[in-house]
């Protein structure tokens, strides 16, 4: 059997908006070929473990799994990035936040400790060390399993001596150094002070979530943002008010939040409610929907 005749016989079986898409890419990994070759080739004969392969991968995609689940990977600003169940498939109006953060930190060479909060897969955290080589990023998340993956993508793109990942709720203990507390205590994971912040926290409102077709299919933990989708920022911007002696004071710190795009509006005024002070704008994705508060205090 050929390519040809493989797609053939699987298109019928399946529809989606991209249905002759993802099965090129099933079959693109099922013979270790990028996908221009399987286009260019589909006279090409299948091996026997091949038609294997593909057709089990198939199987998982009728089922519903993810086509990125089964792949393994997903593609997000211009890198390949290890993703499972355990993560959020990569999206790319995400990449709105990695190209502000990028941009002020070259704009900004005296800005170089930054912290991840809800790291992933650890896209943000490893796209921006990529571009910015004397950054130095603390990437949290609360779930064990995700910083694996996280760690292993950072350790794929050359960037683990760049970014400390750390298991914890949102933020790591900001608490003073004391004499009893220094040895084990690393210069990235506590440097003097934290200038820039970005989070791409759960912001999907529970009731919507549920209503979802990805509901059940990506991890729960990393989508739900409770009633209003805000419960997560709600309780971050609170941590970090009560703890200014550990972020430069509150002075130029400066924040980049992902939200829902109905969420504009009600994020604004939560960040000038927890910062009266600081400078709110909001950021538009490529698509026109309000995708991103940038915070300046």
């Amino acid at each position: 059997m050929n390519i040809r005749d493989l797609i053939k016989k699987f298109l019928p079986q399946y529809q989606s908006e991209n249905s002759e898409l993802e099965i090129q890419l099933i079959l693109s990994q099922a013979m270790n070929q990028s996908r221009t070759w399987i286009l260019t080739h589909l006279d090409a004969p299948l091996s026997s473990g091949q038609i294997d392969s593909a057709t089990q991968a198939f199987a998982r995609l009728k089922a519903g799994e993810p086509l990125p689940y089964i792949l393994g990977g997903w593609e997000f600003f211009g890198f390949n990035f290890e993703v499972n169940e355990h993560v959020l498939i990569p999206r790319p109006e995400t990449e709105l936040l990695v190209e502000k953060a990028i941009s002020y930190l070259k704009n900004n060479p005296d800005k170089r400790n930054l912290i991840d909060v809800g790291t992933g897969s650890g896209i943000i955290a490893i796209s921006i060390a990529k571009h910015i080589s004397d950054v130095r990023i603390i990437a949290t998340d609360i779930s064990p399993k995700a910083l694996d993956i996280a760690k292993r993508n950072a350790i794929k793109h050359n960037v683990a001596n760049q970014i400390e990942f750390v298991e914890c709720d949102l933020i790591p203990d900001h608490r003073p150094l004391t004499a009893d507390r220094p040895e084990n205590l690393s210069a990235v994971r506590h440097p003097s002070s934290i200038d820039f912040i970005c989070a791409n926290l759960p912001y999907i409102p529970t009731q919507t979530l549920h209503e979802l077709k990805i509901y059940g299919k990506e991890p729960t933990l990393a989508l739900d943002g409770g009633e209003d989708g805000l419960d997560l920022y709600r309780k971050l911007f609170s941590i970090v008010s009560k703890n200014d002696n550990h972020f430069n004071k509150l002075n130029n710190l400066v924040w980049l939040c992902e939200v829902e795009a109905t969420q504009g509006i009600s994020a604004t005024n939560l960040a000038k409610e927890f910062f009266p002070n600081a400078k709110v704008n909001l950021h538009q994705d490529l698509a026109g929907k309000d995708r991103l508060i940038e915070i300046i205090l």
